[in-house]
């Protein structure tokens, strides 16, 4: 009996400390819509709303760190719940870089406004954005559901982003050759883009770590990933 007792309570705390990291995993995405929506609008006054909100992202993954820390002392968890509790801060940390990326997309936005746009760079960031937006939501979904085949898929989109990136690091290069005027805004937008492929790479370890919850291992295969570009920015002018 107290056995059933001390699981009884495992579980309600960590279905309270799972429902923090959906409502982190949710505010990470609305930063991401939020910041991408600044660029695309030119909104100052939004993009500092985002930067604000970073403070939050972060009070909940010091939350969640926390509670799991509690719940590893008091309740000693063994086997798949100790796997639970393992993933969970690990997923929380990925969602707090995550979001601290969005904070410096926002940053770059509040700069970006005061400079003459570079056309149809903001709506390509977009696209790029929402493609990692739509990633980091189906892998909250295979993390709750458990399912290991959409958390694959999730990895595999993650070409995607990086095909994304790289198109635009290309297109950014080509501007500036063209105009050195353009360089300090290509150079902030390539900042932004590259932040966005990293917030990809940290849904993807997020995938990872549903599959490790699912089947007690890491994926065996080499994460996928786009060609590299081989070029490197200028530098002056910024």
């Amino acid at each position: 009996m107290n056995d059933q007792h001390i699981a009884s309570a495992f579980d309600r705390d960590l279905e309270e400390i799972q429902a923090h990291v959906m409502k982190m995993g949710g505010l990470v995405e609305e930063a991401i819509r939020q910041g991408a929506k600044s660029l695309k609008q030119r909104d100052e006054e939004l993009a500092e709303q985002v930067r604000r909100g970073d403070k939050q992202i972060d009070a909940m993954d010091t939350l969640i760190q926390e509670e799991c820390a509690r719940l590893l002392a008091l309740r000693q968890p063994i086997a798949s719940d100790l796997r639970t509790v393992l993933t969970v801060m690990r997923i929380a940390a990925n969602l707090e870089r995550v979001g601290d990326y969005a904070k410096n997309m926002a940053k770059r936005t509040s700069v970006l406004v005061h400079m003459q746009p570079i056309d149809g760079a903001s709506g390509a960031i977009s696209r790029m954005s929402k493609e990692v937006q739509l990633m980091l939501s189906d892998v909250l979904d295979a993390y709750i559901r458990r399912d290991e085949e959409l958390a694959q898929d999730v990895r595999h989109r993650d070409i995607e982003v990086d095909q994304m990136y790289n198109a635009l690091f290309r297109e950014f290069l080509t501007f500036m050759m063209e105009d050195p005027r353009n360089i300090s805004s290509c150079m902030h937008l390539h900042f932004i883009a590259k932040n966005i492929e990293r917030m990809g790479d940290h849904v993807t370890t997020i995938a990872d770590q549903v599959i490790y919850l699912v089947t007690g291992e890491l994926p065996d295969e080499a994460r996928p990933k786009g060609n590299a570009v081989n070029y490197e920015l200028p530098t002056s002018g910024v």
